[in-house]
């Protein structure tokens, strides 16, 4: 029997110890609140996190600026200079716009001197086949095996989907022959035409001039079909740059397409016209960039 000063006792001890027990759960449950609250803070954050990089992917303002020059507007009797000039600007790339008279209305120049060229060089190469299907099957090998750089590494070989009756066995043999396939598309060729080849392709040039002669003036109207393309690529998870070609310059016209998803912007006499050729090259550059940070030039 207890006597009444251990019930007591015994009776503060259970109130502390109710107590005691009564605070933990009370911590816990702030303990659980609180981390409810920054799970949903951070899932908010994630969410937002991934609509902002969504928004980057669909313009393609995550992707790599890369200028191009086209060798068209150079000195050809002096090309391996021009080419090793271009190296020093700090370009990309450097464009072989290759031409039979027959495809286009001009004639320029074939494998055999691009591939002289490359001992000027080690700026990766690019070849524009704006020729007819006979020309581009039968010589295939040959512009490949000239763009490829100074270690056997694939250079980017360009078709236009309008010289190819089997366009996806074309590019499948340029893979194989060890070259970067891309496709081309001239200014009344729509998107659709080249959906089916964007899981064969690793560059898809939108051509804002005719193609055929330098100095031609922007075909402004390519800005829906460069965003359809985009939006395609990014539908279907494609690592395929966009390039454009024809009428780019440092202003509006470079600035207009980068907004749109285009990451690649070949440009002859637009960077050519310049005092110096890195003058050009950085004057395209900046404002290609400032339009992927949102800074776009509207146009005239």
């Amino acid at each position: 029997v207890d006597r009444p000063g251990q019930s007591k006792a015994k009776g503060r001890r259970k109130e502390t110890r109710e107590r005691t027990e009564m605070q933990a759960a009370g911590q816990r449950l702030t303990m659980r609140t609180t981390a409810s609250r920054g799970a949903k803070a951070g899932r908010l954050a994630s969410g937002s996190s991934r609509t902002a990089r969504s928004a980057v992917v669909a313009k393609g303002t995550d992707r790599d600026i890369q200028i191009i020059p086209s060798v068209l507007p150079a000195d050809w009797a002096n090309m391996g200079q021009c080419v090793a000039d271009l190296e020093a600007a700090g370009v990309d790339r450097i464009q072989f716009d290759v031409m039979d008279g027959n495809f286009v209305p001009n004639l320029t120049f074939g494998p055999e001197m691009i591939a002289a060229c490359r001992k000027y060089c080690k700026t990766p190469f690019e070849t524009q086949l704006m020729v007819s299907q006979y020309a581009s099957e039968t010589m295939l090998k040959d512009y490949v095996d000239a763009t490829k750089g100074p270690n056997g590494e694939p250079g980017v070989v360009i078709v236009h989907v309008e010289a190819c009756d089997h366009l996806q066995r074309c590019l499948k043999q340029i893979r194989e022959l060890g070259g970067s396939p891309s496709v081309a598309l001239n200014p009344h060729t729509p998107a659709e035409m080249v959906k089916n080849v964007l899981c064969d392709v690793d560059h898809v040039l939108v051509m804002t001039v005719n193609p055929g002669f330098g100095g031609q003036a922007y075909i402004p109207t390519m800005l829906d079909k460069i965003r359809e393309l985009r939006a395609a690529i990014v539908a279907g998870g494609y690592d395929v740059d966009i390039e454009v070609d024809g009428g780019i310059k440092a202003d509006w016209t470079i600035s207009q397409c980068c907004d749109a998803g285009a990451n690649c912007f070949i440009a002859g006499s637009g960077m050519f016209a310049y005092p110096t050729l890195k003058e050009g090259c950085d004057a395209l550059r900046a404002i290609a960039k400032d339009a992927q940070a949102g800074k776009v030039l509207p146009p005239p």
